[in-house]
């Protein structure tokens, strides 16, 4: 298959499909198929399409890169057989193993990222330091004036995107631009863990590049459209598709309870660990609560507020609740159970004025590769056939 970042170019040019139709010579249809990877042009149509976007032909068409193979030896035990979670949309037999690989004393050893092995705790790197006395606890909105030590050259931060978002797999993403980029002087990504309406007022504010969103709009059953168009209205910019995943309810081993769906959650004996307000995981369990005739106030723990689908997870398999709602890969990590509630889209919110950004073209180009694209399907739950097409164009 044939990577192609037209796509990515003709926003950076600021075109429509069918502007650059237009000045290629072709049909709107026909861009449409070339951008999708149905159509690979011959060699005047892409010689005429890198001439109007500004670049290279191999800036546009490459081929994937050769991804070698290795006779591995696996370390610690290795279990055969399926070990899905009831409900899940795969079991390890029908999935691909992630690993991480150490080439030790002549002998390749692939290590499995199962369990807590696929989840790594840690502090995240700061760019800058500001000093103790802006007393930033006490700060409630933004605030200008201060002066802060920069600890990567000002030139890498200009070239660097500010990412919101709350999927756990956007390490994954940062970390496969990294090696796109290859030391080249390309953009970096910048990721923070965020619910999807916070994420999508920082790109309205203009504090953030783009924003990940999984956020239901209840009256019309969409995902992300109606709140991307609102956070987009002054500027205009792009929804660009990432993932879908199977989100239910994470629950012990064995499913002690024995829940099947948000009913259960009303019962007097089962407490939950819920996302916070604003987030997508909050407004699909609310949006299926209203659909089940369940109040919410009959729930025990609707009230907690839970940062991450990792945290929801790890608060259930520690025994602070008997059930939350997250992403199956979360239930994975932690060796719980997954009852699954819904298919829920995962996609990229991008302003305008930011597509010619560098590290959001990198972005966009990354999602076209093979190899993002593998380790992706290879998480429990996610489905990428539709990684990197644009959902909608938004006008300012």
């Amino acid at each position: 298959m044939i990577e192609n970042r037209v796509r990515a170019r003709r926003l950076r040019a600021g075109l429509s499909q069918g502007e650059l139709a237009e000045q290629a010579g072709l049909s709107r249809q026909a861009i449409g198929a070339v951008e999708g990877g149905r159509y690979v042009p011959n060699t005047a149509v892409a010689l005429r399409l890198g001439q109007l976007l500004g670049c290279r032909v191999e800036d546009l068409f490459a081929l994937p890169d050769a991804l070698e193979e290795r006779e591995v030896e696996i370390a610690g035990a290795v279990h055969s057989g399926s070990q899905g979670t009831p409900g899940a949309s795969g079991t390890r037999a029908e999935r691909a193993e992630r690993v991480v690989v150490a080439h030790a004393r002549g002998r390749w050893i692939a290590h499995p990222l199962r369990r807590r092995r696929g989840l790594q705790e840690a502090f995240a790197s700061a760019d800058a330091v500001l000093p103790a006395s802006v007393g930033i606890q006490t700060v409630q909105a933004a605030q200008t004036g201060h002066t802060a030590r920069l600890l990567l050259a000002p030139e890498r931060l200009t070239r660097t995107a500010l990412l919101l978002g709350c999927d756990p797999s956007l390490g994954i993403v940062s970390n496969h631009m990294t090696r796109l980029a290859r030391g080249t002087e390309a953009g970096r990504l910048a990721w923070l863990e965020a619910g999807s309406q916070s994420a999508l007022d920082a790109v309205a504010t203009g504090t953030a590049h783009l924003a990940g969103s999984h956020l239901l709009d209840a009256p019309s059953g969409e995902y992300n459209l109606p709140q991307a168009r609102q956070a987009l209205a002054a500027t205009g910019g792009v929804v660009v598709a990432f993932a879908r995943w199977q989100q239910g309810l994470v629950v012990a081993p064995g499913n002690p309870k024995g829940l099947q769906g948000v009913a259960g959650l009303a019962r007097e004996d089962v407490r939950l660990a819920n996302r916070e307000s604003g987030t997508g995981s909050h407004a699909l369990l609310e949006a299926l609560l209203a659909a089940a005739g369940v109040p919410t106030t009959a729930i025990h723990g609707y009230a907690s507020a839970v940062a991450s689908h990792f945290e929801v997870a790890c608060v259930v398999a520690s025994g602070g609740a008997d059930a939350g709602i997250a992403i199956e890969a979360a239930a994975d990590v932690y060796g719980l159970d997954f009852i699954p509630l819904a298919e829920v889209r995962f996609d990229f919110v991008i302003p305008a004025d930011h597509l010619e950004h560098p590290a959001v073209a990198l972005l966009l180009d990354a999602l076209q590769t093979r190899a993002l694209r593998d380790e992706l399907r290879a998480l429990p739950g996610y489905d990428v056939d539709e990684i990197g097409s644009i959902r909608e164009e938004i006008a300012a």
